[in-house]
């Protein structure tokens, strides 16, 4: 009780610290500027101890929103020329100048979770905050789903950067020509545990591609270097729909639409089955090929309800594979690194949404196994950006807000 009193606390100094005034940084250095979906989880640990708060976090990230809608993956408030690459790459456009892409929308399926928690006081700001939700929710189905299958354009728009679900589709990415640039991840961080600079240099290229189109949507949807499905992406903003359509119920809305959009992605989930992997994938869209990896994207198919009994079977075996949560990456696989950032490690925010879809589902043992093995991860290793699954040791940025969060909502608690 003594330690769980002493995270508490900790992971609120942490929160705070990271407090940029109406904004929170993923953490100190490492990542200086707000970053969409990092965000989001950030005012899911506020409101645990200061709603009014919470909800400031997730308005400031939507005041940047795009007349079509998106809501952009990172938001440069303040200028840091040690970030890389900041606006002037980007060339985002906007006030404050924006990135080019977006990330997962797990917006109303956290603010739907905070509003329930105290609905008079949420009332004015889910308010507010439904439209807008409704007017991204339409941006990714007009820009970032194909046959009913939610894509991203860029590693990044997963929030999975390296995970080894790209691996096709980075292959067939030029980097060759991105010219000299300074990465300030690894002066941070151990570069083990970090992209490597093939990765990069791909990254930098499909971002130099998206701006020569001045971040025309619809041509980086054709014509950019970089197009897979995601079904991660997809369990995400299926469930967004759901918590998105709920909410629009008890405003009193017609919610028609968007429970349209839910039955579109519904539909299309058998289409996201790779039946040599046995599991939900990935495809690359330019090679034709399946990534044939199991991960994130198919454990987050509980996360939208989705029943599976081969799934079940898939997930346990792996998950019996490491000590300390749901790895990132299959254990069994050639590429599985439990270090290197989406290439293996066990991340807190991803637990937690496994876990939402857990309880959803009525596995309350496999939600409480987790939220055991997630509570111990992070009293080993701290507030980390992520976990090493085997040992529980930290991995990449420390004091991380996200790591926190979830903290507070959801592993710290009973």
């Amino acid at each position: 009780m003594t330690m769980t009193v002493e995270l508490d606390a900790r992971a609120k100094e942490i929160l705070r610290g990271n407090d940029r005034g109406g904004y929170t940084v993923p953490t100190h250095g490492l990542y200086p500027y707000q970053w969409n979906w990092d965000s989001v989880f950030s005012a899911w640990g506020f409101s645990t101890f200061d709603l009014p708060r919470a909800w400031v976090e997730i308005e400031t990230l939507f005041a940047s929103q795009k007349a079509d809608g998106m809501v952009p993956h990172i938001i440069f408030h303040q200028v840091d020329p040690g970030y890389f690459p900041g606006p002037d790459v980007w060339q985002g456009g906007g006030e404050p100048p924006t990135s080019g892409i977006s990330q997962p929308p797990v917006a109303a399926i956290l603010a739907r979770l905070m509003w329930e928690g105290d609905r008079d006081a949420g009332r004015a700001a889910i308010t507010a905050l439904y439209p807008k939700m409704v007017a991204w929710h339409r941006w990714w189905m007009e820009h970032r789903v194909v046959d009913g299958v939610a894509v991203v354009t860029h590693p990044w728009e997963s929030g999975r950067d390296n995970c080894p679900d790209w691996d096709h589709g980075m292959a067939g990415v030029d980097g060759s020509n991105v010219g000299e640039y300074h990465r300030r991840d690894t002066g941070h961080v151990d570069a083990d545990m970090r992209p490597k600079k093939i990765d990069y240099d791909r990254y930098l290229a499909i971002v130099y591609a998206g701006r020569s189109m001045g971040w025309d949507q619809a041509r980086v949807l054709a014509e950019g270097p970089f197009l897979m499905t995601d079904p991660a992406v997809h369990f995400i903003l299926l469930r967004a729909m759901d918590d998105l359509a709920a909410i629009g119920r008890d405003l009193g809305q017609d919610v028609a639409e968007v429970e349209g959009w839910a039955e579109t992605l519904r539909a299309a989930v058998p289409d996201m089955w790779n039946p040599d992997l046995g599991a939900y994938d990935a495809y690359d869209l330019k090679s034709g090929q399946w990534a044939n990896n199991l991960g994130t994207g198919a454990w987050l198919s509980y996360l939208a309800g989705v029943e599976n009994a081969a799934m079940d079977a898939r997930l346990t075996k792996a998950w019996d594979k490491v000590r300390y949560g749901i790895p990132s990456a299959d254990p069994e696989g050639a590429t599985f690194n439990p270090k290197r950032y989406w290439r293996g490690p066990s991340w807190a925010v991803m637990n937690a949404l496994i876990a939402l879809g857990f309880q959803r589902m009525g596995h309350e043992a496999w939600d409480a196994r987790l939220r055991r093995e997630t509570a111990d991860m992070i009293r080993i290793g701290g507030f980390a950006e992520y976990h090493d699954p085997l040992d529980g040791s930290p991995c990449g940025g420390a004091n991380f807000s996200w790591t926190a969060a979830i903290w507070l909502t959801w592993a710290g608690r009973d």
